[in-house]
């Protein structure tokens, strides 16, 4: 399940990722959430915590993660991963210098410290 961390500045969107994440969580509360800020300001402020509560991904979740990331490639401008999962920052430290957005890895203890990033 993706849940809507609030409150935060009207220009971030924000989610924490708990227990395992589904083709639906993608569908019907991120994708629809990143178009709606991509409409209303050009570009998207994200900050995406996959903390302790994170249990994984499922099905299609990836793929969905992936083929999104494709489709909006020049629509982000800042993107904030907070994690604690050593594969999960691994992974963003090989696409981050790839990334046309400006991206940043925070660790779990530091999720103020990424929404006051993404919103600057």
């Amino acid at each position: 399940m993706l849940e809507r961390i609030t409150p935060t500045s009207k220009d971030v969107l924000a989610f924490r990722a708990v227990g395992e994440i589904t083709d639906e969580d993608y569908t019907s509360t991120l994708i629809p959430a990143v178009e709606d800020q991509i409409s209303a300001q050009g570009k998207a402020r994200f900050v995406y915590v996959l903390g302790p509560e994170f249990t994984g991904f499922g099905g299609k979740a990836m793929l969905d993660d992936a083929l999104f990331g494709v489709t909006h490639w020049r629509d982000f401008e800042r993107i904030a991963v907070v994690t604690d999962r050593d594969w999960i920052a691994n992974t963003m430290r090989i696409f981050m210098p790839l990334m046309p957005a400006k991206t940043r890895l925070f660790h779990t203890d530091q999720l103020k410290d990424a929404l006051a990033w993404a919103a600057a």
